[in-house]
């Protein structure tokens, strides 16, 4: 198999997490796409262009993070970073749609910064996705999930939502949810295959 990945991705860091939990890293090799160019293979193998994309042995290409995960999941034999059981399984479900779409505003406001002047930028834009992501934190801070055995898919999108405001915003959610602060820190502890693949910009 062949990921199309990219090392600042926290959608891609998902994925590597789950891969090494899985114990799929010697099946998986790892292609950093160039998301910028049109002849990038990536575009053949997903057509919006987006990382993650995971390409299969027949030619096959599943994309993006959640139906990769769901695949490496049934891959291993089920029931391993989703639950069976079906009021587990929409948890879990749920709470990587939280983190997923938190990451989405957050990935949002930093674009905003990224490709406009200051001059360019809405204000009303960057607010907007901004109280996404503090409602988001908020709830989670709230119903901070607990950590024991093998990681959920949940468990693992928040991982890299936490992740990714350490490394594209400042660590001020650390002082305001502390008990989002010490989750992060026990998973970090708990979970090698968290430092393993912790985002840098090419």
């Amino acid at each position: 198999m062949i990921l199309h990945s990219y090392p600042s991705s926290p959608y891609t860091r998902k994925v590597h997490i789950a891969i090494q939990l899985l114990g799929f890293s010697d099946r998986v090799t790892v292609r950093n796409a160039d998301v910028s160019d049109p002849a990038d293979q990536l575009r053949r193998d997903n057509p919006l262009g987006k990382v993650p994309a995971l390409l299969l042995g027949n030619g096959t290409s599943v994309y993006d993070s959640p139906v990769i995960l769901e695949y490496l999941d049934h891959l291993a034999g089920g029931g391993r970073i989703i639950p069976r059981e079906p009021e587990e399984r929409l948890a879990v479900l749920t709470l990587q749609a939280l983190c997923d779409g938190a990451l989405d505003a957050c990935l949002l406001i930093y674009a905003e910064s990224y490709y406009r002047t200051p001059e360019q930028r809405v204000a009303r834009w960057v607010d907007r996705h901004a109280g996404k992501v503090e409602r988001a934190l908020a709830a989670l801070e709230a119903t901070t999930p607990a950590l024991s055995g093998m990681p959920n898919v949940g468990q693992i999108a928040l991982a890299c939502l936490l992740g990714y405001r350490d490394f594209r915003f400042d660590k001020t959610w650390r002082d305001t949810h502390p008990r989002l602060h010490a989750w992060h820190d026990a998973f970090a502890a708990a979970v090698p295959a968290f430092a393993a693949s912790a985002p840098f910009d090419l």
